[in-house]
């Protein structure tokens, strides 16, 4: 016999668990809607390492593993799945959260009016996929912008992490009377012992690889610091080796092979002491419309801070939410390698202004960016909504 659906029902187009930032932030959300509800349904994308299915006490968690190697059919085929399991299972829903408008249009046709839906926009699909899809046909981008538009105009709640994309999604016409603003979070982790293998100094970028993050530019910037032999630029990479062979290649053609060190797809347990010892942490963010006139909220920025350490990152509006020029790190133009490198340069060679920065850094994340501040606010949305 079907199971009906539980109270709550948090929907991302996201393998979960993964390396990714993205699974830091559903795993906390998920969870605390779950709590509050008494319970939910998780549906995520799998891989052939996931099960389909399985239950965590309250908590079902369902995978989408099926479907072609095609991103669009395959978010096609996530939703429909997401229909079906909608339509088997009846009503029941208190709340619906979702990521994305693939578990959104369904999400929105098939719910009650008992049901609150909150839209959580991290990234817009119609911004995103051009960069890693330049011949996407206009009229796809046409179809993407109009399940985005029905989902900003039907959901009870639009949750954003940052100011910055809240002001971007009004400008498209969103209700800013619905737009709430949850910042996303960070731990402060204990101090664990250095990584292994680390014997040298180094500055450290981790996460995923998307154009946007502005990899070449750091690249470029770290082969103006040749002077500092013994310095490293360590990449902890959210993603598979084959995902990085242009970032290898660009290496290799600067001449820093031998100075570059790889890591790939750590858990937070392995990432965090690459974290805590390094010297610095980049956040070389391009001036693009994914960062512009969509906007984001760079988790990496908050888990270098939480590790107390200083983070050199882009002049950019979502950036400057977080992070204070001078007081936590330094904010250098975007694309700009000599500036980024100018940065750089004055952190390695003053390290009681590291020491400040990356302390300053830490009680940042401590007083006004930790979790537990995020989900309190997370449980203020909620409340609105009537989940008590």
């Amino acid at each position: 016999m079907t199971q009906p659906l539980p109270p709550a029902l948090y929907a991302a187009f996201d393998v979960f668990p993964s390396a990714k930032g993205a699974a830091v932030h559903i795993d906390r959300f998920a969870r605390r809607l779950f709590e509050r509800a008494g319970g939910g349904l998780l549906y995520v994308l799998g891989n052939p390492e996931l099960p389909a299915g399985q239950r965590e006490d309250r908590v079902e968690i369902l995978r989408y593993s099926a479907g072609p190697a095609n991103l669009l059919e395959r978010a096609l085929g996530f939703g429909a799945t997401l229909d079906r399991v909608l339509a088997q299972r009846g009503g029941g829903l208190r709340l619906a959260q979702f990521r994305d408008p693939w578990g959104g249009v369904p999400l929105l046709q098939r719910v009650g009016a008992g049901c609150r839906t909150v839209y959580e926009v991290n990234g817009l699909p119609s911004i995103e996929l051009p960069f890693a899809f330049p011949e996407i046909p206009p009229a796809t981008l046409a179809k993407l912008r109009a399940a985005e538009r029905f989902c900003l105009e039907r959901a009870d709640c639009i949750l954003t992490p940052s100011h910055t994309i809240a002001d971007n999604l009004a400008a498209m016409g969103a209700d800013p009377a619905r737009l709430r603003v949850v910042p996303n979070g960070a731990e402060v982790p204990a101090d664990p012992l250095p990584p292994r293998p680390a014997p040298w100094p180094y500055l450290l970028y981790f996460g995923a690889v998307q154009p946007w993050q502005g990899l070449p530019t750091l690249l470029r910037a770290f082969a103006r610091l040749a002077d500092f032999r013994d310095l490293r630029l360590v990449i902890c990479a959210a993603v598979d080796p084959r995902r990085v062979k242009p970032y290898r290649r660009l290496a290799r053609h600067l001449g820093l092979e031998a100075r570059v060190h790889w890591e790939f797809q750590l858990g937070q347990a392995a990432l965090d002491p690459w974290r805590r010892h390094a010297l610095a942490c980049v956040a070389p963010l391009t001036e693009c419309s994914r960062n512009l006139e969509q906007g984001c909220a760079p988790l990496k920025v908050l888990e270098s801070m939480a590790a107390g350490v200083p983070v050199v990152a882009s002049d950019l509006p979502a950036v400057r939410e977080i992070l204070t020029d001078g007081r936590h790190g330094r904010l250098v133009p975007p694309d700009r390698p000599a500036e980024l490198a100018r940065a750089l340069r004055i952190l390695l060679e003053y390290p009681g202004l590291r020491a400040q920065w990356g302390e300053a850094a830490r009680r940042r994340i401590r007083d006004d960016l930790s979790w537990d501040c995020a989900l309190s606010r997370l449980d203020a949305v909620y409340c609105e909504l009537g989940l008590d």
